[in-house]
């Protein structure tokens, strides 16, 4: 009867084991879960080799220590899915990915034009006696032509039109033009600085929207403000 009590005794124990299972470290659990199921299936095993044939253990008992350890199973597999999301994210990562929110970066992009003066920083060809800078607006089309001084490296667009009124709010492309007399050097879109909506991983690469809905690649950003 001794030897029977303390098979009597498993069924605790093997719950408790189980139970302990889900408090190890993710990094332990995961190379001995599959022998703590298989001493569990041999504990049960035990069990009913040598329960009492007068006081049998109810099936029920049984269904319920099974589902208890695949629970605890599926909980630390569960854990250990989310420290790999965790690990993979690089401990603040998605922290340092929302810092680009809201920032301006040079971009050789159109811009969402609001009513507020857009920056830039244009680039002359060398030799150049003079330059201009051509405004389209999302269709195209020629809005705007303004002389711009060789001598700044930076300018900032107004939006507004030869009356003073607004350009109406929308995406605009800029483009330099740079002269030697009435000869053009080159045509290259301006550098402007443009607010970040939306930034993603992609693989290895963070890529950042800019306010007109185009991508750029975190890695050929130059200036941000």
């Amino acid at each position: 009867m001794e030897s029977t009590a303390a098979i009597e005794g498993v069924p605790s124990g093997a719950a408790s084991a189980a139970g302990q299972v889900a408090d190890k470290g993710s990094d332990t659990t995961r190379a001995v879960l599959s022998s703590d199921f298989e001493t569990f299936l041999k504990m049960l095993t035990t069990q009913m080799k040598y329960q009492d044939p007068l006081n049998p253990v109810e099936s029920s008992e049984y269904a319920t220590q099974l589902a208890t350890f695949s629970s605890v199973e599926q909980q630390v597999l569960t854990n250990d899915l989310l420290k790999e999301l965790g690990n993979a994210l690089g401990g603040g990562a998605l922290q340092q990915l929302g810092a680009w929110i809201g920032r301006d970066v040079l971009a050789e992009a159109p811009v969402q034009f609001d009513g507020a003066p857009l920056v830039m920083r244009p680039v002359f060809e060398p030799g150049a006696s003079s330059a201009r800078l051509i405004v389209r607006d999302a269709a195209g089309a020629v809005v705007q032509r303004l002389p711009l001084d060789l001598s700044r490296s930076v300018v900032a667009w107004s939006g507004l039109d030869a009356s003073g009124a607004p350009f109406p709010t929308g995406i605009y492309r800029f483009t330099v033009e740079s002269l030697s007399g009435s000869a053009t050097l080159s045509s290259k879109p301006a550098q402007v600085y443009n607010p970040v909506i939306e930034v993603r991983r992609d693989g290895p690469s963070v890529l950042l929207t800019l306010s007109d809905g185009s991508e750029i690649d975190a890695e050929t950003i130059t200036s941000v403000r």
